[in-house]
């Protein structure tokens, strides 16, 4: 029960995490400075978020009838659970990119902390029950 907990808590702070400081402050959608086809990109990573998180809720508290695809389940889980993760930990790599705009602070990447967080979150969840 803990380990599906800790999957809903990294699916929780996947989708509301990236709805509120992806959509609603004024480093991102309210950012006059923003063209619009970087906002069109904030708002499918950010509906990406929300469809992963759905679906690590899903296989996370969906019953399975034998113990072998309860372990599938939680194994999906923990794998839509970590692809937004990753890929925003993978995300700073490239030359020229940065977690936090120069206008609000940057360069910074201060999100590796929550990324890190829900990531083990969810895979230490995964662990628990899959085990």
């Amino acid at each position: 029960m803990l380990g599906r907990i800790l999957l809903t808590v990294d699916a929780l702070g996947m989708s509301v995490g990236a709805v509120v400081n992806d959509c609603f402050n004024e480093t991102h959608m309210f950012n006059p400075r923003w063209p619009p086809h970087a906002k069109f990109h904030n708002v499918q990573t950010v509906l990406l978020a929300v469809f992963l998180a759905a679906l690590t809720l899903y296989y996370a508290w969906r019953p399975a009838r034998t113990p072998e695809l309860r372990r599938e389940f939680v194994f999906v889980s923990a794998v839509t659970g970590s692809i937004y993760w990753i890929a925003g930990l993978l995300s700073i790599l490239p030359p020229g990119t940065m977690g936090v705009d120069p206008e609000f602070g940057g360069p910074a990447f201060p999100q590796y902390k929550i990324f890190v967080g829900c990531m083990a979150a969810g895979l230490l969840g995964a662990w628990m029950e899959y085990r």
